[in-house]
C-alpha cells in the first residue's frame, strides 16, 4: 500500500517567503505521518490570482531557486509533488508542477491546457504529462483543468500510469445540493474508465475574491473517493494498492484497453 497525502492549503497570493515556509511545513508533517507520496496545490509557491505578468514574474522560480533546497530537506524518503510559477528560458513563465525528492527536483510538468485568465500570464506546456517510475510506481503528473481532457488522461493510463497526481486550484461554482463537485465527478470517472488511482490536491480559502472549491479527493482504481480534506484547510490521507491499476480487466472478457477500437477512433 502506498500512503497519499494532499495537503489542502491557503497560500498567500504574490508571498513567497510565506509560502515556502507553509509548503515545507506540510511536507514534513505529512512524512512524519507516513505518507510516501505528498501532494500540495497548483501555484502553490504563488497563489493563483495573479494580477498580471510582472507580479508573476517577481515570485517566479527556476529549478534552482534556493526555496527548491529546503522543500527537498523536508521531503525525506518521500516525494511531493506541487504547484509553482515557473520562470523558464527567454523569460516566459509557465503554470509548472515541480516533483521533488530527496535529490532536488527530478521532474518537472508545464501545463498544456490553459483555464480562463491563465492565457494573459502563462504560455503552454509542449511536453505531455511524465509518468515516472517510482519506488512506490507509475506516477504520472498533470495539472488541474488538463484532467478535463480525457485525451491526456487515457495517454497516461495507456503509457502505464498507476496514478495520476494533479495539483488543483478549482474555482467554487454553484452546484445541487448534496452533489460532489463537478471536478471530483470529473476525478473518479477518469479513474474509473482507465483504472488508475487520482490524487487531486485543490487549496482552500478566498483569494482576492475567487472562492475555491477546497474539493480534494483522491480516488482509488475503481474510481471511489478514500479521502477528502473537509471545506477548509486540512489534509486528506488514504492507503492505496497502486497495483490494481496495471490490471485493467472488470471481468474474464472486459479489458478496458484492449477492448478500444483503434480502427475506429
Amino acid at each position: 500500500m502506498t500512503r497519499i497525502a494532499c495537503c489542502q492549503i491557503e497560500p498567500v497570493v504574490a508571498d513567497l517567503d510565506a509560502n515556502t515556509e507553509l509548503i515545507a511545513s506540510n511536507i514534513s508533517d505529512a512524512v512524519a505521518a507516513g505518507a510516501d507520496i505528498v501532494v500540495l496545490p497548483e501555484l502553490a509557491t504563488s497563489g493563483y490570482m495573479l494580477a498580471d505578468t510582472d507580479e508573476a514574474r517577481s515570485v517566479a522560480l527556476t529549478v534552482e531557486s534556493p526555496q527548491f533546497a529546503k522543500w527537498s530537506a523536508a521531503v525525506g524518503d518521500s516525494i511531493a509533488i506541487f504547484g509553482f510559477c515557473e520562470i523558464g528560458d527567454g523569460g516566459l513563465l509557465y503554470n509548472s508542477a515541480a516533483v521533488v525528492d530527496s535529490g532536488g527536483v527530478s521532474a518537472v510538468y508545464r501545463k498544456t491546457h490553459l483555464w480562463d485568465r491563465e492565457k494573459l500570464i502563462f504560455t503552454r506546456g509542449c511536453d505531455l504529462p511524465p509518468v515516472l517510475q517510482t519506488r512506490h510506481g507509475a506516477v504520472a503528473v498533470m495539472l488541474c483543468y488538463d484532467l478535463e481532457f480525457g485525451e491526456l488522461t487515457r495517454r497516461a493510463a495507456v503509457d502505464g500510469a498507476d496514478l495520476i497526481v494533479a495539483p488543483v486550484n478549482w474555482p467554487l461554482f454553484p452546484r445541487p445540493e448534496g452533489e460532489r463537485p463537478g471536478e471530483v465527478i470529473t476525478a473518479m470517472s477518469t479513474a474509473r474508465t482507465n483504472r488508475v488511482a487520482v490524487a487531486a490536491c485543490d487549496r482552500a480559502g478566498v483569494e482576492r475574491g475567487q472562492a475555491w472549491t477546497a474539493g480534494t479527493a483522491i480516488v482509488d482504481a475503481d474510481g471511489w473517493v478514500a479521502a477528502t480534506a473537509g471545506p477548509g484547510t486540512g489534509t486528506a490521507v488514504a492507503d492505496v494498492d497502486l497495483a490494481l491499476s496495471r490490471d485493467k480487466r472488470l471481468t474474464e472478457y472486459v479489458h478496458l484497453l484492449d477492448d478500444r477500437r483503434l480502427d475506429l477512433y
